[in-house]
Order: structure tokens, then C-alpha cells, then sequence
């Protein structure tokens, strides 16, 4: 059953930083995160996570290690940023959990069950370690876990204002949609997240909202629902 009050939000590595953990940048994610919880406990959302790690590692990108291995590398980076932002949540008196698709010792293992029990708590829950495999990327993982949880809307946090028809920093003319269907994301092969991801959303009914997160309160506003970027709808 979906809730519609349920988000999961896809954080890209580089929302943190753009090489590691910026603190600036892992404070200001968390100062907006700690606003829309405290906002919306009991009327806004319930809130989920799936973190990259794109700050630390991009598997695709290592040519000179076998791509399997740096997948895992990459898996690992993101379980990296998922215990920094627990740690900085629960600084802020925050209740959060951690699962990992890969296991290590320092987070639970994936539970969909557990992760939807948590947050009828009302506490928030970041995945991290992807799907767990290689080949995949963290936008799959992000559409199957907002799939396991239940949520209607998976909000992609960018970093411009949200889905164009061309890549805006090399083409001007770049038209920015306000609002697309998955049908026509998959068609005209626009850049909202790779092939799997969108089918996943579509299969399932889930509803994407790209914005730009380093634009102050886009966070805040997509969680609760506020017109912000490109709305992706099933």
C-alpha cells in the first residue's frame, strides 16, 4: 500500500561535497532535513533517503580497476555519507536509522518492513550501499526502495532546476520542463534518471520531482509538496 504522505528522497554524493564530506555542505542538508521533520512529523511526510557516493568514488569512472570492484567501492562510499548524515541528524535530537544493502557493521541490513515500521515512528531512514550490486546505479536503488517502502513521490535532489531538454550547460536554449509523464521521459530520453529507474516509477506509479536542492528551501518546499522543479508524473 502506498502512503501518501511517504517521500523518499535520492541525495546525490555531491550534495555533500564535491571531493569527501563538505561540513558546510552536510550542515546545511541537515539544517534543512531537521526543518522539514520538525515541520512535518505529524502533517507533511514521512521521510526516507537513498543516499550516493559520488563524492568519494564513481565506479564507472575507475578504467584502470576491474568495474566490479570499483562498484563496490562505490557502495561502500555511500555508506560513508549515510553515517555522516546520521550522525549529524541525531546530533540534532533526530531519530534515524541506517540500512545497507551491503553489509557491514555499522548499519542494519536492508528491511523494507523494518524501514516502513520506522517511519510510522516517525523516524527517518537512509539507505546506502545501492541495490547491493554492481552495474546498478543509486537512481535504480532509489526507485526500488521508494517501490519496498511504499511512497508515491521520490524527489531527485540536483543541482540545477530540474529536467530539460538539453543539458542547460551546454545548449542555451535548453527548454526546462515543468511537467512531464514518465512515458514521455523514456521517449524523448531525457536526463531525469537512467532507463531502470524511470520504468520502476512507472511500474509502480511513483511520481519524481527533480529541483535544484542547493536552491534555500527547495528541500523543505518538495518534501511538502510545494511546486518546485519538474514534476515527473506516472
Amino acid at each position: 500500500m502506498r502512503s501518501a504522505n511517504r517521500v523518499l528522497i535520492k541525495l546525490s554524493g555531491e550534495a555533500l561535497g564535491a571531493q569527501g564530506i563538505d561540513p558546510h555542505a552536510l550542515q546545511s542538508l541537515t539544517e534543512q532535513l531537521s526543518t522539514a521533520y520538525r515541520r512535518g512529523i505529524a502533517r507533511y511526510a514521512q521521510i526516507a533517503l537513498v543516499v550516493g557516493g559520488g563524492n568519494f568514488i564513481r565506479g564507472a569512472q575507475l578504467a584502470h580497476i576491474d568495474r566490479v570492484v570499483a562498484d563496490q567501492m562505490g557502495m561502500l562510499a555511500t555508506v560513508f555519507n549515510g553515517m555522516a548524515l546520521r550522525y549529524s541528524l541525531e546530533s540534532q535530537g533526530i531519530p534515524v536509522i541506517l540500512q545497507s544493502a551491503i553489509s557491514v557493521a555499522y548499519a542494519q541490513p536492508i528491511d523494507p518492513v523494518g524501514a516502513r515500521k520506522a517511519l510510522s515512528e516517525k523516524k527517518i531512514v537512509i539507505f546506502a550501499g545501492g541495490t547491493g550490486n554492481p552495474f546498478v546505479t543509486t537512481d535504480t536503488a532509489a526507485a526500488i526502495r521508494a517501490s519496498e517502502i511504499g511512497a508515491k513521490i521520490l524527489l531527485k535532489a540536483t543541482d540545477v532546476p530540474g529536467v530539460y531538454s538539453a543539458d542547460p550547460k551546454k545548449s542555451p536554449k535548453a527548454k526546462l520542463y515543468r511537467e512531464l509523464t514518465l512515458d514521455e521521459a523514456i521517449e524523448k530520453k531525457l536526463n531525469v534518471m537512467d532507463l531502470t529507474a524511470l520504468t520502476i516509477c512507472r511500474e509502480n506509479k511513483i511520481t519524481i520531482r527533480v529541483f535544484d536542492v542547493f536552491s534555500s528551501g527547495n528541500l523543505v518546499r518538495a518534501i511538502r509538496g510545494e511546486p518546485v522543479g519538474t514534476v515527473v508524473c506516472p
